[in-house]
């Protein structure tokens, strides 16, 4: 089994799949853009983080007992 992430503009995502590419489990958690002047977009690295360990544990919850067996991320 494998993790797989994606950081996007408004949302962390995450799959985990088996080694055929089966999709197993599937998660994602929103981001908020801030835009505080015309033409600037800014966003906090510490919601990514934060949205990024929700995802994991959704993850883990989604496979169960399953979890150990992933091999890379």
């Amino acid at each position: 089994m494998y993790l797989g992430l994606d950081a996007g503009t408004s949302e962390i995502k995450g799959v985990v799949i088996d080694e055929k590419g089966n999709l197993l489990a599937s998660a994602g958690e929103p981001l908020t853009v801030q835009r505080p002047h015309p033409h600037w977009s800014e966003q906090d690295p510490a919601q990514w983080w934060q949205a990024t360990q929700q995802v994991i544990s959704r993850l883990r919850q989604k496979t169960g007992e399953r979890w150990p067996l992933i091999k890379a991320i």
